[in-house]
C-alpha cells in the first residue's frame, strides 16, 4: 500500500482544475474521490497526529500548533521538546555533558506504522508530520513538519544587507543584520545553534566571507573550505558550516543555501535557515540514524527543515512573491527526488510520503493567484503519475489533512475579550502588540487566548492566578460561547465564528488536561491573528488583513474538509481523516489498537 499524504489539498480546487491534473483524475476514475472530513481544530499538528494514531485530541493530546504552560500563560510547541543533559561538569566558562540531552515527542498513542512493524510489515515513513524525533520502528522513517532547524526553530532566516537603517528593522520568523561593505569586501556573521557548552549559551557562528566583482554584478562567497560564485538573483546549492562549540575539539555542523538578492550598489543576501545536515546529523531526523546518510549519499543534500518553504521572507519582504515561488520550488524538487527514490526502491509493505508545498503556496497564494499555485498542485500530480506507474496492484491513496478558505479579516480574540468583561488589563490604555499578556490583570482575568484556536478560562487551582471558581466555570463557558456565536464584524455586519466547541464534550481520551476550554472555530475570511496566538491584546478587536499570509484553514472544521482519493472503491459515504489508520491497519488483516476510533474505508 502507497499513501500520499498532500498537505492542504483542497477538494474544491481539484474538482475545479480536474483537466489539468490527469493522473489525479485517472486516479479518482479507477476507485473513488470524497471530500474527508478533518480535525477539530483543523490544524496541521493536530490532524496529522490523528492520522498517526487514529484517536481524536483527547487521544492523542495535541490541540494546536502552541500549548501553554498554566502556571505560567507561557507557550511551547506542542509537538516535541528538547531538554539538555542531566549531568554536567563546569569548567571555566564551559558546561560539558556527563550524559545525553534528550529529545521527545509530546505526541501520546502508538503510530500505525509501528503496528504495521509489530505484524512484520516493511514500513518506509517519509517526512511524516509531527514524527521528530523519529519513532523506533522496524523500517525506516525521515522526519517532516516539527523538524526543527540548527537553531531550534521551525526556520529563522538571516538577510544581510548595507541599505541604511536596516538595524531599525524587526523581520518575525527571521533576523535582519547590517553589514558594511569595504573595499568591495563583507564579513558576514552566520550563527547556529546556542552553544549548550557554555555557561552563557552564546549562539555559536561561522563566517562568510563576500568578495563583489568591482565591474561585473557577480560575487565569490566563502565559508569553511567551500568557494563559489553567484550572479545576482542566483540561488546557491547547499553549503556545509561547521560551528565551533569548544575550538579545536567540538563543533556542531549545519548546512544553508545563499540567495544573492542583490549585489550593488547596496548588498543584499539571503542566508536559509541552518538545516541539520542529513549527512552528519546533530539531532535525529531519521529512523535508523542511517537512513538520512543513506539518502543524502544516494541524492545529495536536502532540506531536513520540517517547514522548509519560507513563507516568513515573503512575510517580511525579504523575498518578492517570485523570489519566494523560486525558493518554494527548490524545496520541492528535492523533496519529490526523495518521492521518486522511495517509490523505485518501493517492493513490498507499506510507503508513506508528505509533500507539504501546497500548504504552504496555498498559505501564499490562495484565491489571488491560481495560476501559480495550480503549479503546485500540477507537481503532485506528475508525482502521483509516478507512483501509479510503479504501483502494481498496490492500493494507492492521495489525501489531506484539510483544505483552504480566505484570510481577509484578523481577529484579536484576546482583544474582544477585553471588549466584553472577560479580560481586564493593569490600565486601561495598555493593549498594544506587546505579547505574553505584558499588562493583563490576572486578579480580573476570566478568560484569555493563546494560540490559533484556543480560549482558556484563568481558572482556580489550574492557573497561577486563576479566579474562576469550578463551579462558575460552566456558566462562564456558556456565556463566552454565546457571546462568540453572536459575534459580528463591526465593518462588515458578517458573523466572525460558526461554532465554539468544547472539548470536554466533543473529544474522547484521556489527554483533555492540555486542552483549551473552548475551541473557536471561525468562519471563512477569519482567524486568529498572529498577535492573539502569541498572547498580545491591540486596540482594534477586527481588522483587515493585509500581510502576504492570505489563504488559512484554522476556521470551523467542516468548511475547509480535506481530500481523498484512492484506486479502489471504498465503502464509506462520510469518510474521517482517523478512518484512515484503520484502513490501513485492515488493508493487511491486522486489527485496530484500543482507542483508535476511525472505520475501514475498504
Amino acid at each position: 500500500m502507497i499513501v500520499l499524504g498532500i498537505d492542504g489539498m483542497d477538494p474544491g480546487f481539484l474538482e475545479a482544475h480536474w483537466s489539468a491534473l490527469p493522473n489525479l483524475d485517472r486516479l479518482r476514475r479507477q476507485g473513488e474521490f470524497k471530500r474527508l472530513a478533518t480535525t477539530i481544530p483543523p490544524q496541521s499538528p493536530v490532524a496529522w497526529s490523528t492520522f498517526i494514531t487514529g484517536m481524536d485530541p483527547g487521544g492523542h493530546g495535541i490541540y494546536d500548533f502552541i500549548h501553554r504552560n498554566p502556571e505560567t500563560a507561557l507557550p511551547y510547541s506542542s509537538m516535541s521538546e528538547v531538554s539538555d543533559p542531566e549531568r554536567t561538569l563546569s569548567i571555566g566558562p564551559y558546561v560539558l555533558p556527563l550524559s545525553k540531552g534528550r529529545v521527545r515527542s509530546l505526541r501520546k498513542g502508538k503510530a500505525f506504522w509501528q503496528v504495521l512493524s509489530d505484524h512484520q510489515v516493511p514500513v518506509n515513513i517519509i517526512r511524516m508530520p509531527t514524527n521528530f524525533p523519529p519513532l523506533e520502528c522496524e523500517g525506516a522513517s525521515l522526519s517532516g513538519m516539527g523538524t526543527p532547524d540548527m537553531r531550534g526553530t521551525f526556520g529563522t532566516f538571516s538577510f544581510y544587507t548595507s541599505q541604511p537603517g536596516a538595524a531599525a528593522r524587526q523581520a518575525p520568523g527571521g533576523q535582519i543584520v547590517p553589514v558594511a561593505v569595504t573595499n568591495h569586501h563583507a564579513e558576514l556573521r552566520i550563527e547556529g545553534p546556542a552553544n549548550s557548552m557554555r555557561k552563557d549559551r552564546a549562539r555559536s557562528f561561522t563566517t562568510l566571507a563576500v568578495d563583489i566583482d568591482p565591474a561585473e554584478p557577480v560575487a565569490r562567497f566563502r565559508a569553511g573550505g567551500s568557494t563559489l560564485l553567484l550572479k545576482e538573483g542566483e540561488w546557491s546549492g547547499w553549503i556545509g558550516a561547521e560551528f565551533p562549540l569548544i575550538r579545536g575539539l567540538k563543533s556542531a555542523y549545519g548546512m544553508f543555501r545563499i540567495y544573492a538578492k542583490k549585489l550593488k550598489p547596496e548588498l543584499m543576501i539571503y542566508v536559509s535557515p541552518i538545516n541539520i545536515d542529513p549527512a552528519r546529523p546533530e539531532l535525529p531526523v531519521s529512523e535508523p540514524a542511517s537512513y538520512s546518510r543513506d539518502l543524502a549519499r544516494a541524492l545529495g543534500p536536502f532540506y531536513t527543515q520540517g517547514m522548509a518553504e519560507d513563507t516568513a521572507a515573503l512575510r517580511q519582504g525579504i523575498f518578492t512573491r517570485e523570489e519566494y515561488l523560486a525558493q518554494s520550488r527548490l524545496v520541492a524538487a528535492e523533496h519529490l527526488r526523495i518521492l521518486r527514490y522511495g517509490i523505485q526502491n518501493f517492493r513490498e509493505g507499506f510507503l508513506f510520503f508528505h509533500f507539504f508545498g501546497i500548504d504552504q503556496n496555498s498559505h501564499m497564494l490562495w484565491g489571488k493567484y491560481d495560476r501559480e499555485l495550480l503549479e503546485t498542485y500540477r507537481l503532485v500530480d506528475q508525482a502521483v503519475g509516478w507512483v501509479l506507474e510503479h504501483a502494481g496492484d498496490s492500493a494507492v491513496v492521495v489525501m489531506s489533512d484539510h483544505g483552504f478558505a480566505a484570510f481577509d479579516r484578523t481577529v484579536h480574540l484576546n482583544s474582544w475579550l477585553l471588549k466584553e468583561g472577560f479580560l481586564s488589563l493593569e490600565e486601561p490604555g495598555k493593549t498594544g502588540n506587546e505579547e505574553l499578556f505584558a499588562h493583563v490583570d490576572w486578579s480580573r482575568t476570566q478568560a484569555y487566548s493563546l494560540g490559533l484556536n484556543g480560549l482558556y478560562l484563568n481558572l482556580a487551582g489550574r492557573e497561577r492566578n486563576g479566579i474562576v471558581a469550578g463551579a462558575e466555570r460552566a456558566g462562564v463557558l456558556g456565556k463566552i460561547q454565546e457571546r462568540l456565536t453572536a459575534f459580528t464584524d463591526p465593518k462588515t455586519g458578517a458573523r466572525v465564528v460558526d461554532t465554539a466547541y468544547r472539548p470536554a464534550d466533543t473529544f474522547r481520551g484521556t489527554e483533555l488536561a492540555n486542552a483549551p476550554d473552548l475551541i473557536v472555530g471561525y468562519r471563512p475570511g477569519y482567524r486568529s491573528s498572529w498577535q492573539t496566538a502569541l498572547g498580545a491584546v491591540p486596540s482594534a478587536i477586527v481588522e483587515d488583513n493585509t500581510e502576504a499570509w492570505i489563504g488559512d484553514h484554522c476556521i470551523a472544521a467542516h468548511f475547509v474538509p480535506g481530500s481523498w482519493l484512492s484506486n479502489r472503491p471504498g465503502r464509506l459515504a462520510d469518510p474521517r481523516l482517523q478512518d484512515l489508520p484503520v484502513t490501513i491497519l485492515r488493508h493487511y488483516g491486522i486489527p485496530p489498537e484500543p482507542g483508535m476510533i476511525g472505520r475501514p474505508a475498504f
